[in-house]
């Protein structure tokens, strides 16, 4: 009987312990944890202090809504080209460049920078199509351009239909790389789906993510400065509330653009993958929106989403040739 009672007793005394250290443990990793966070977000704070001052300025800045959007301008040539970035690209002015350097020659290359991209300002207006269509003609009258060809990549395709149908007798042509189609639509995103990606980028895990993932640029026509100036800009502008709003967004806008067609009359020219790696509907869904174009073409390219970086001369000369075609 007595031993039974010292045994329980010894028995409470070792589960107290285990407790003790189980409970210890816990405690360190809560404290590792925070600790980690908080080192996270410091070196995010400097880092971003430092990249601040280490930021070049490129192109110049309009006044677009109150606010100031950055747009670069490289060529003389008696055309013009608005050039228009797909989604969450962190510096348009430098990303396009090999684009630029290839067309520049013959025209007047502008690149506009949406609210939210590279050097622009940030906006709390929604991002709908006709916001942001509204917005990059507001900075192109600001620098009395009027007669221009449009060239969209990824989903400024989606507001490219709508702009040119809102502006018939400025856009002579549309050039389409990779760009959009509005039946084969992104994932919905709701407010609340973004409101950990918020926390994530303010804590300075963003970073890291960058970090981890692979140089996009690796391989490709870009010097060193340039590359390093993407960068900063990619830390920046990565899930800053401006490009969050154009995500929620989004599937609204792919609504809207169900409704629209490319105006009979426009001259209209695709640059696409030739193999999308999600869906087989990419080359017919274009050759869908073209049906009723009376001059329109596709080229195929062996290349991804971003093909103008790697397929920049290829590009240029059947723009050429295109665009020649018109005069």
């Amino acid at each position: 009987m007595i031993q039974s009672a010292q045994e329980a007793v010894k028995q409470r005394f070792t589960a107290k312990k285990v407790l003790h250290i189980v409970l210890k443990i816990i405690a360190a990793f809560i404290i590792f944890v925070l600790l980690f966070i908080a080192t996270v977000f410091t070196v995010n704070k400097i880092s971003s202090y430092s990249e601040q001052k280490r930021t070049e300025p490129y192109g110049q800045l309009v006044p677009v809504d109150g606010k100031q959007m950055n747009v670069f301008i490289q060529g003389e040539g008696e055309e013009t080209i608005v050039l228009l970035p797909g989604y969450g690209t962190a510096a348009p002015g430098l990303d396009f460049k090999p684009l630029v350097s290839e067309l520049s020659p013959n025209y007047k290359v502008v690149v506009v920078e949406p609210f939210g991209y590279g050097l622009s300002d940030q906006t709390s207006k929604e991002r709908t199509t006709a916001n942001i269509v509204s917005e990059i003609h507001e900075a192109l009258q600001s620098l009395r351009i009027d007669r221009y060809i449009l060239i969209a990549h990824s989903i400024s395709g989606l507001y490219s239909l709508d702009y040119v149908n809102q502006y018939p007798n400025e856009v002579s042509a549309y050039i389409g790389l990779d760009s959009s189609v509005a039946t084969l639509r992104e994932q919905k995103i709701t407010s609340s789906d973004t409101k950990p990606v918020k926390w994530f980028r303010d804590l300075g895990f963003a970073r890291i993510q960058l970090k981890l993932t692979a140089d996009a640029y690796e391989g490709l026509p870009y010097d060193e400065q340039t590359k390093e100036q993407i960068n900063i800009l990619m830390r920046k502008n990565m899930y800053n509330s401006t490009q969050l709003n154009e995500a929620v967004s989004m599937y609204a806008n792919y609504d809207a653009a169900e409704q629209q067609n490319f105006p009979a009359s426009l001259p209209v020219l695709f640059f696409l993958q030739a193999n999308h790696p999600v869906t087989d509907q990419w080359i017919p869904e274009h050759e869908q929106q073209i049906k009723d174009s009376l001059q329109s073409e596709i080229v195929l390219l062996d290349a991804d989403h971003y093909l103008y970086r790697s397929h920049a001369e290829e590009i240029a000369e059947k723009i050429r040739d295109f665009t020649g075609e018109l005069n």
